[in-house]
């Protein structure tokens, strides 16, 4: 019987995560039909068994920093770029091996192999690696985010998209519970003539912290006082929107012998009966860049919204010192009207916002 054929494959990788490989690096299956300085195809020395091109990778390193590698993978014949490196535990004979151009971590293990042996290596590499499914490498490049920022931003301090958590109450033992109290939030909010739009909702785990006297020492005005601390892990929910449309920023102006801006911020339920009947509602969703929607709900069931009186001391402090001030309000869709009279909205009617939405124009 004659000797089986043998071919120089690459047995294996030394790369633990396989999610990082791509088409261009040495891949286990590949046969390695030659080894070149340049992509040239005469230049290529062919190979037949992996003590050759051990050598050849040999005298190549002391030449050049890095080599091309022709490889059979499939049908397919490709060059590859590759650096040229030592094999470890090989000092007295010093063996040579190559590593992907792009990371060091990527070093091919030769071996002499069967066809079959090949093939077999191949079609693991290939549910590694799809081109098809992976598309083209990522590469970071820069971007001008400040420029982004300030140019598509109505006001750089605004976020655009805002959110409120809520927080299970004391009797609240399943999320869904949380998630329908949120809801109810969010249609109520609806009702009162606040036009928003629903974009995603999602839970989120909060960790919550109690102190109390127990074991534990702290030294306070000379006595000793001690106490302990308890964690807790609570599942809220994340309800995120978006004010109406968009935010219309408007700069007010206070010209000399004013004495007050002539408008009042109040909550929306608190002033909505009787704005609607004299059709004046306007929802004010930030004053001076900062947020003036309710962020939180905690577990006693409050609201967590903006002081009234900061929001106050702000128009006074600005009025006072004859300086402008710059508030955003929200804006309904052209097809839409303020609200007169409140509405039920109920949670069935709730849409995310699509692509056929249209920006109003101020």
């Amino acid at each position: 019987m004659g000797s089986v054929q043998t071919l120089v494959c690459v047995k294996q990788v030394k790369q633990d995560v396989p999610e990082e490989w791509d088409e261009t690096m040495p891949l286990p299956g590949d046969i390695i039909e030659g080894v070149a300085e340049d992509e040239g195809e005469e230049l290529f020395m062919p190979t037949k068994v992996r003590s050759e091109l051990s050598s050849q990778l040999g005298k190549l390193n002391r030449q050049v920093d890095s080599v091309w590698v022709k490889v059979r993978r499939g049908d397919t014949t490709l060059k590859l770029q590759a650096i040229v490196v030592q094999e470890r535990g090989s000092k007295l004979q010093r063996r040579y091996t190559i590593s992907a151009v792009d990371d060091d971590r990527h070093v091919a293990v030769l071996g002499d192999c069967t066809l079959d042996q090949c093939t077999e290596l191949q079609e693991k590499s290939r549910t590694v690696v799809n081109v098809s499914e992976k598309g083209f490498r990522k590469k970071g490049v820069k971007y001008d985010w400040k420029k982004k920022v300030g140019t598509y931003l109505p006001d750089q301090r605004s976020t655009v998209v805002s959110s409120i958590l809520f927080l299970p109450l004391p009797g609240e033992h399943t999320i869904g519970s949380t998630t329908s109290r949120s809801m109810a939030w969010f249609a109520a909010a609806g009702s009162s003539g606040a036009p928003l739009i629903f974009v995603n909702i999602q839970t989120e785990q909060v960790i919550t912290s109690k102190r109390s006297n127990s074991v534990g020492r702290e030294m306070t005005w000379g006595r000793q006082q001690t106490f302990n601390t308890t964690i807790n892990i609570v599942q809220g929910v994340r309800l995120w929107f978006l004010p109406g449309v968009l935010e219309i920023p408007i700069m007010l102006t206070p010209e000399p012998g004013e004495s007050r801006f002539g408008m009042d911020i109040k909550r929306t339920e608190e002033l909505q009966e009787q704005a609607s009947e004299t059709g004046h509602l306007v929802m004010i969703s930030r004053l001076e860049g900062k947020s003036l929607m309710p962020s939180m709900v905690s577990s006693s069931g409050l609201i967590h919204c903006c002081d009234s009186i900061e929001v106050k001391d702000t128009l006074a402090s600005a009025i006072e010192k004859m300086d402008c001030i710059s508030l955003h309000i929200m804006a309904w869709a052209d097809h839409k009207v303020p609200p007169h009279v409140p509405r039920d909205v109920g949670v069935a009617t709730l849409r995310p916002p699509n692509d056929s939405s249209s920006p109003p124009h101020p």
